[in-house]
């Protein structure tokens, strides 16, 4: 397996902008285009259709170098590439001539809206519906969630029928009845521009059906889902910079090299385990205790970072203070069960001892 290029320059240029990108609720138009120059958009799409077409293990590498860099981008793509796995993975030949090589181009960008399928709103009253009508899929309700939303073309969307069976369908933003609300203030990654996308007798052309309806269409064939190797990655990447910022630092401060040491060796050892799931064998069960065991090191390396760099780490202009704040979002980013069991073990262990050692 070789890693992927990702080129000093693309890693440099997304580095400086990434405080910026994590502040401000602007789409990173200057960090998108690097990725296109640097073929990032292409990695994961198929020769056919003008892609490069990279295996899972060189994906994870390219992932984690991103995070490293900037996670907020990293975080965009990563959604952007959630949507090309399903129209891979679900869309009929028609469908994948049509979106694919724009997509790997750069000429369009794609998102989803899935999350109300998943781990959000999953209980109770549907937050989306969809009824059959003839060839059309008439989608009514609030897409929650939605990264990029303000400047994708067109979103694959989940919805829910009145029988319990569950559809997803690629979702044009032009469409009549579509209409994206405005960015949430997040307490970090802003510039993903997460928002809403609400539907009021949104019709669609059932030629656009990608998966369904089903039963759990999240769980229908294909790579996709929520909490998986993907998520895992972009905290490991987060992590690492914040222990080579640790190490960084030792260089004039030698008492913080022990604890670069003993974070950074969980760090390699969990990125093996992830490249060896992705490999062969990764089981949601398995990826999930993944998830929270990067979940665990990611708090407590960007913690420590903060805490090392005193009162300058507090200030909005230095990194640690960026990376202490997306952390959390760990917590809560398609966060499976087992993962939040375990990361709340850490954060509130029963123990007494445990707590206070």
């Amino acid at each position: 397996m070789t890693p992927l290029p990702v080129s000093l320059e693309l890693l440099s240029e997304l580095s400086a902008a990434a405080n910026d990108a994590d502040a401000q609720a602007v789409w990173p138009a200057a960090a998108w285009e690097a990725l296109r120059r640097g073929g990032v958009l292409t990695w994961s799409i198929p020769k056919a259709h003008g892609g490069e077409d990279r295996g899972i293990t060189e994906l994870l590498d390219g992932y984690g170098d991103l995070a490293e860099a900037c996670l907020t981008t990293c975080f965009i793509l990563s959604q952007r590439e959630a949507a090309v796995r399903r129209i891979i993975d679900h869309g009929n030949e028609t469908i994948q001539r049509e979106l694919l090589p724009a997509l790997a181009r750069g000429d369009t960008f794609t998102t989803v809206g899935l999350s109300q399928l998943s781990t959000a709103r999953q209980h109770g009253k549907p937050a989306v519906t969809v009824r059959e009508a003839g060839d059309k899929l008439i989608f009514d309700g609030v897409i929650p969630w939605v990264s990029g939303a303000p400047h994708a073309d067109y979103f694959i969307a989940g919805a829910e029928l009145s029988d319990g069976r569950q559809l997803l369908a690629v979702l044009h933003r032009d469409l009549p009845g579509v209409r994206v609300g405005p960015p949430m203030d997040l307490m970090a990654l802003e510039g993903s521009l997460t928002a809403e996308v609400i539907c009021t007798n949104a019709e669609v052309d059932r030629r656009w059906l990608l998966a369904g309806p089903t039963e759990r269409v999240m769980t229908s064939g294909g790579r996709g889902g929520t909490g998986g190797l993907e998520t895992s990655c972009l905290a490991l990447g987060l992590a690492n910079a914040a222990i080579k910022y640790l190490f960084a630092e030792s260089a004039s401060r030698p008492e913080l090299r022990g604890l670069a040491e003993r974070l950074d060796e969980p760090c390699r050892t969990l990125r093996k385990e992830m490249l060896q799931l992705a490999t062969g064998g990764a089981t949601p069960d398995k990826s999930a205790v993944l998830r929270g065991h990067a979940n665990t090191l990611v708090l407590q390396a960007t913690q420590t970072a903060l805490a090392a760099s005193k009162g300058t780490g507090f200030l909005r202009s230095h990194p640690a203070q960026r990376w202490a704040r997306q952390a959390m979002f760990f917590l809560v980013w398609s966060c499976p069960r087992p993962a939040v069991e375990a990361t709340l073990a850490y954060l509130a262990p029963s123990d007494h001892e445990q707590f206070c050692s």
